[in-house]
């Protein structure tokens, strides 16, 4: 079991760094509502553990964020795998125990989190209070809506999923009163109840109504007695068990001296012949000291004040010692604005308008246009943020310059050729060119990369490698030339490596020279070629001056970014061959008959 000391409330009031597991976009939105109106100045959600994006829009007050989606907690970066202090699991209940083994795993410094799903097995539900108790982590639920502590955190949809929700709860304003409940229901009710009685909240917490909850009432109202700033408790439970004993007990005990109002649900159970069971799992009187009444009664004994119907709280809170609270401030209407946010089209990381100035990763156009090289300003666009280091800003202005053309020959340049001699635009003419770029021309630097990508991360040696791909009946990208062969190396190949000899470790450019030096043996001509040693070289900057992660690498793969060098680069030589034509004015290009063969195949055998 979870100890009182793990579930110290001082500890949530310290600066929230919050991981989601699931998409629950309500929740989400709520806490970031929550964390604007409090009066932060950056949200507390920093990643969601989920598949099928690789982010996800939310508002921070009226601005819209991009919240990092992340397949495992592994995969969040460094910084933020060390910041993370707390989680939010909405995953299935059958999925529960083993996503939160993970997040136990790979976060070095979590305090503890809360579990939302109901349904939690209840074999389950024991190992993972075995498991946090052994890691020093708390951990709420199952089957609960979260906790609050009002100013600091919200975790989960407790207090409400509308801005004007939080706000009337009065959830932005610390108090003395601690709410606890079984029931998710019923704590919003009390934190209601405490905000008309003028009171404000300390804190508050949904247990969960599952038979086995990961943090006990006991353990809970242990936590608000050492809490300083909480002078009384407000407490829902239900029949069913015994929990609401060991209360008693520690009321009797003086273990818990702060004044105690109290509603115990269940009291209609009594009009039943046969026990029923009610919502939650725990939630059913087996014997007769588990019902409504005898819990009450036992409660009363122990110096609680007691409610004999839910409305009755409210005049109990009225008469608990510390008077109403503050009154609100006039005139706010921070929630009213929040709820007629509207979500725009399009997001966009790389540039805005600020004022009628261009901003690109967030700095003046003009300003970069003066400071930075063209090499920079392309390889941060293409990459989406800043580049950090200078050996990667060379390499990608080399790059330019090496691919910006390869003669009249290839198929680019022979479309765009083609087009512009009919009499079409540069667009059209430049388009035409562009549309060749594939697997067989100009696509390789990408699926080179995806190769040396999958041999080094899965630990592939690099002999298994190319059997592996000579098994599979596959070309090996970035493998092989039409002129050039191990007797006669191609210069360009040679110098592109010279730009990995400052690097350290090289993953990935070892990988493919050793690959070259296997295949090369087998066939004179099966090189490492321009795309290959691009595809190598870049790999190694990004991962060792950039500190990209394989699983970043991965991603950037995903998304065809090495291809995206040669299509800017290339560009610019198919623009040059049309405004060659056009100075030229050939006419309309048409072949020779003798330059096409007649291909006469049978099909009727096929």
């Amino acid at each position: 079991m979870p100890s009182a000391q793990l579930f110290d409330i001082a500890r949530l009031r310290g600066e929230p760094k919050i991981v989601v597991v699931g998409s629950y976009g309500s929740i989400i939105q709520s806490m970031l509502d929550f964390d604007h109106l409090a009066g932060r100045r950056s949200p507390s959600v920093v990643a969601i553990i989920g598949t099928g994006r690789k982010s996800e829009r939310y508002f921070f007050g009226r601005t819209e964020i991009m919240i990092p989606v992340v397949p495992s907690p592994a995969a969040l970066p460094p910084g933020a795998l060390r910041q993370v202090n707390f989680f939010l699991n909405l995953s299935s209940g059958r999925r529960v125990l083993d996503s939160t083994r993970q997040l136990l795993a790979a976060l070095p410094n979590l305090v503890g989190g809360v579990v939302f799903a109901e349904g939690v097995p209840e074999r389950q539900a024991l190992q993972l209070q075995r498991l946090t108790a052994r890691k020093g982590v708390w951990m709420v639920g199952a089957a609960s809506v979260g906790l609050v502590v009002p100013g600091s955190i919200k975790l989960g949809a407790i207090g409400g999923t509308q801005p004007r929700q939080l706000e009337e709860a009065r959830l932005l304003e610390a108090g003395s009163v601690a709410v606890i409940s079984s029931s998710g229901g019923m704590v919003n009710e009390l934190i209601r109840l405490v905000a008309g009685s003028g009171r404000r909240l300390s804190w508050a917490l949904a247990l969960g109504g599952e038979r086995f909850p990961l943090t006990a009432p006991r353990e809970a109202f242990l936590a608000a007695q050492a809490d300083p700033p909480t002078k009384a408790i407000a407490y829902f439970g239900e029949l069913g068990g015994r929990d609401e004993y060991e209360l008693a007990e520690l009321l009797q005990q003086g273990a818990v001296t702060k004044p105690v109002v109290c509603y115990i649900a269940g009291t209609v159970a009594e009009l039943f012949t046969t026990p029923p069971q009610f919502g939650h799992a725990k939630a059913m009187a087996a014997r007769e000291d588990e019902s409504a009444r005898a819990k009450r009664a036992a409660l009363a004994a122990a110096g609680a004040q007691v409610a004999e119907t839910f409305n009755d709280i409210a005049v109990l809170l009225q008469r608990l010692p510390d008077g109403p609270g503050p009154a609100p401030p006039p005139g706010d209407n921070r929630a009213h604005l929040l709820e007629s946010r509207r979500p725009a089209l399009f997001a966009s990381s790389i540039s805005r308008d600020a004022g009628g100035a261009v901003q690109l990763l967030g700095q003046d156009l003009l300003g970069l246009a003066e400071q930075r090289s063209f090499a920079w300003i392309v390889a941060s666009l293409l990459l989406g943020k800043p580049v950090r280091s200078a050996e990667l800003e060379r390499f990608v202005e080399f790059v330019l310059r090496l691919l910006v053309d390869h003669g009249p020959y290839v198929s680019g340049a022979v479309n765009t050729m083609v087009t512009a001699r009919a009499g079409r635009d540069l667009v059209s003419s430049l388009a035409a060119g562009l549309l060749t770029i594939g697997p067989r021309f100009g696509g390789a630097i990408n699926a080179a990369a995806a190769a040396w990508l999958e041999g080094v991360v899965a630990a592939k040696s690099p002999a298994h490698f190319v059997e592996e791909q000579a098994a599979r009946r596959l070309y090996i990208a970035g493998i092989g030339h039409r002129k050039y062969r191990v007797d006669a190396p191609d210069p360009r190949v040679e110098r592109l490596l010279r730009f990995a000899d400052g690097l350290p470790q090289q993953r990935f450019t070892g990988f493919a020279i050793a690959v070259e030096q296997i295949t090369a043996q087998k066939k004179g001509n099966l090189i490492l070629n321009v795309d290959g040693a691009i595809a190598a070289v870049l790999l190694d900057l990004l991962s060792e001056r950039e500190s990209y992660s394989d699983e970043q690498l991965r991603s950037l793969v995903e998304q065809e970014f090495f291809n995206a060098l040669f299509v800017l680069s290339r560009a610019v030589g198919l623009t040059a061959h049309y405004l060659d034509q056009r100075r030229l004015d050939e006419g309309l290009f048409r072949l020779p008959e003798d330059q096409v063969t007649r291909a006469d195949v049978d099909l009727s055998e096929q």
